[in-house]
C-alpha cells in the first residue's frame, strides 16, 4: 500500500483503529508459533494451546470516540455513557454519540512515568443515587518512589469534578520503579472490592510477590471505603487484606456468571496466566513460571511446578499481553454467552476463551493486528462489545456482528 493510499484511508478512518469497517473472521493461526520456553510442558491437557474455535463471526467496528491519550480503563454509567481514564491523569465521560467531556477535576496526582498513571475505574449499580466512583492509579510517594493506590469520590452533579476524595488503598512498600502497577478493580457479590496489583518488575521487588507481609504481586480484597473486607482468608503472617499472592502483573479481572473471580496476568517472555484465585493460595511467581526472562535466561530455577503453589488454569506462550476482561452476558452474540473476552496488547487481538467446568476448552482471536486492546466491556443497552485501544490517539470502539 503506497503512502498516498494509506493517507487517504486514514482520513476516512478505515485503518489504524478509526472509522466503521467490517472485519472478516481471520485465519486462526496463532497456535503455529513456537513457544519461547520450548523445554517446558503443560501440567495437564488443555492447559495451553486449546483447540481453536472457528465460528465464522465477522465483526463490524464502529468508532465511538477517538483522539484519546493512552486510555486505560472504563466503566459504563447507568444512562449509557462511558467513564474513561487516560494514563497521563485525565478522566472523561464519553456519550454514545462520541461527545467527550472536559477532563474531570479533583483527582489526586498520578505518577505517569513508564507504565504508571491513571489506571482502572469502576462504579456500582447504585451510581445514579450515590454518584460514587472508584479508581486506581500510580501514586507518587516521594524520592522517585511510587506504588498502586485506589481512591474513591463522588462525581459532582455537573460531571465536572470529583468531590470528597478519599484514598482507600495504598500498596506497600513503594518502590523506585515505573513498571507493573496492575491494576483492575472488581466488586464481588458482597460489595467487597478486589484490587489486583503488580510486583514492580525489578529483580528485588518481584521476590516480594511471595512475601505476605506486603501487597506486592497480590490480589487484595477491601471494603469500598477502605480496610480489609470481611471473609478474607487468614494467612499465617499475612496482611488481612490479601486474598491471594504470588502474582506477577495482573491487568485483567472479572467475575463469571457464578460470581467467581478470574484474573489474567502478564508473564515474562511467555507464561501469561489465566487463574481463578482462591482465598489464601499461592500462585507461584517468581518461583514457578511457564515463561523465561526477557534475556532468555530461566526464571529462578526454571521450575513450572512446586508443592504448595497453584497451577494456572491456562497459559499462553507466546504471550497475548493481557489487559481488560469481561465474561460475555449479552444478547448480540448468543453463542458467546459465558465466554471470557480478554484484551490483547502485544497480540493486538480480542481473545475469546470458552470455559467449561473451570477448564478452557477453546480459544479464538478477533480483529488481530488492528490495535492494542487495553480494556473490554459489554454495552448493557444492546450487548455489543466495547473495547479501548491503547495509543496516543486511542479510541473507544463498538464491535457488533456483521
Amino acid at each position: 500500500m503506497n503512502a498516498t493510499v494509506t493517507k487517504s484511508l486514514l482520513a476516512v478512518g478505515l485503518i489504524a483503529g478509526f472509522g466503521s469497517i467490517a472485519i472478516p473472521a481471520q485465519a486462526q493461526t496463532f497456535n503455529t508459533r513456537p513457544p519461547n520456553a520450548d523445554n517446558q510442558s503443560p501440567a495437564f491437557k488443555g492447559q495451553t494451546r486449546a483447540p481453536i474455535l472457528s465460528d465464522g463471526v465477522t465483526l463490524k467496528r464502529e468508532v465511538i470516540a477517538n483522539g484519546l491519550d493512552h486510555p486505560w480503563g472504563m466503566d459504563q454509567l447507568p444512562e449509557g455513557r462511558w467513564l474513561v481514564t487516560e494514563r497521563p491523569g485525565q478522566m472523561r465521560i464519553i456519550a454514545p454519540d462520541g461527545t467527550k467531556s472536559d477532563r474531570i477535576g479533583g483527582l489526586p496526582e498520578v505518577d505517569a512515568r513508564g507504565q504508571g498513571g491513571l489506571l482502572d475505574v469502576t462504579v456500582k449499580d447504585d451510581f445514579k443515587q450515590t454518584r460514587r466512583v472508584w479508581w486506581s492509579y500510580a501514586e507518587p510517594r516521594g524520592n522517585g518512589t511510587n506504588a498502586t493506590a485506589v481512591a474513591t469520590g463522588t462525581l459532582s452533579e455537573d460531571d465536572s469534578r470529583m468531590e470528597n476524595v478519599k484514598v482507600i488503598f495504598q500498596q506497600q512498600p513503594p518502590w523506585r520503579s515505573t513498571y507493573h502497577f496492575g491494576s483492575r478493580l472488581v466488586f464481588d457479590e458482597s460489595d467487597a472490592l478486589f484490587v489486583t496489583t503488580g510486583e514492580r518488575s525489578l529483580e528485588e521487588p518481584r521476590q516480594l510477590a511471595q512475601d505476605v507481609g506486603t501487597t506486592i504481586g497480590k490480589v487484595v480484597r477491601i471494603n469500598p471505603m477502605g480496610g480489609p473486607a470481611d471473609g478474607n482468608p487468614e494467612i499465617d503472617g499475612g496482611l488481612p487484606e490479601i486474598w491471594s499472592y504470588g502474582h506477577r502483573n495482573l491487568q485483567a479481572a472479572a467475575l463469571d456468571a457464578d460470581g467467581k473471580l478470574w484474573t489474567v496476568e502478564h508473564g515474562p517472555k511467555g507464561g501469561d496466566e489465566l487463574n481463578q484465585p482462591k482465598p489464601g493460595l499461592n500462585y507461584g511467581w517468581p518461583v514457578i513460571s511457564y515463561g523465561i526472562n526477557y534475556s532468555g535466561a530461566p526464571v529462578g530455577e526454571g521450575l513450572t511446578a512446586k508443592d504448595g503453589m497453584e497451577q494456572p488454569v491456562y497459559y499462553w506462550d507466546p504471550v497475548i499481553a493481557p489487559s481488560g476482561m469481561v465474561f460475555y452476558d449479552g444478547d448480540m452474540f448468543p453463542a458467546w454467552r459465558g465466554d471470557a473476552l480478554i484484551g490483547g496488547l502485544a497480540s493486538r487481538a480480542l481473545v475469546r476463551l470458552e470455559i467449561e467446568d473451570g477448564k478452557v476448552v477453546g480459544e479464538a482471536r478477533y480483529i488481530e493486528g488492528n490495535a492494542r486492546i487495553r480494556d473490554v466491556d459489554v454495552d448493557a443497552s444492546d450487548g455489543s462489545i466495547i473495547v479501548l485501544t491503547d495509543a496516543d490517539r486511542g479510541a473507544l470502539i463498538k464491535l457488533t456482528p456483521r
